[in-house]
């Protein structure tokens, strides 16, 4: 079977990691979006953010002359979220951040998880590019919510 993208393994990689990540295991680890009457306080998606500009975005081209191989990059869209029944956004906003503190972390080469950094062998290497925090409050109370992307390099 021909490969077409290493974006599959690469989303169902970081998935694996993140619920494996013992920082994380009080967080509901979802793949692609939550059903719409989630209740839990903490959440991260892989898969998906709040803007719907869909899960993954891939870019590819040859790599070299002879069309043997390809380049690949592409962009995980993710969402971590802290919610609760107060007002203290402060505590919200660090609460989400420290999240994706893990994130990063889990993607980081490290002697215990040497292919951290290429999300297990399935791509070249990944790392955390970008953010966009938003807050708000809720009749149930402050909620931070913080979009980022994980970006991807593999060969196919």
């Amino acid at each position: 079977m021909a490969t077409t993208s290493r974006a599959p393994e690469a989303v169902a990689a970081l998935l694996a990691i993140l619920r494996a990540a013992p920082a994380l295991s009080d967080v509901t680890i979802v793949d692609g979006p939550t059903a719409t009457n989630f209740s839990g306080k903490r959440r991260l998606c892989v898969g998906w953010s709040p803007s719907g500009d869909g899960a993954v975005d891939i870019e590819q081209s040859f790599n070299s002359a002879g069309a043997r191989t390809r380049d690949e990059s592409f962009t995980i869209r993710c969402y971590a979220e802290a919610r609760a029944g107060d007002t203290d956004m402060s505590l919200r906003r660090e609460t989400v951040f420290d999240m994706v503190a893990v994130v990063e972390q889990a993607l980081r080469a490290t002697d215990v998880a040497p292919e951290a950094p290429t999300l297990n062998g399935t791509v070249l290497w990944a790392h955390l590019t970008t953010g966009n925090l938003a807050q708000e409050q809720t009749g149930d109370g402050a909620l931070a919510g913080l979009s980022f992307t994980v970006s991807c390099r593999a060969r196919i």
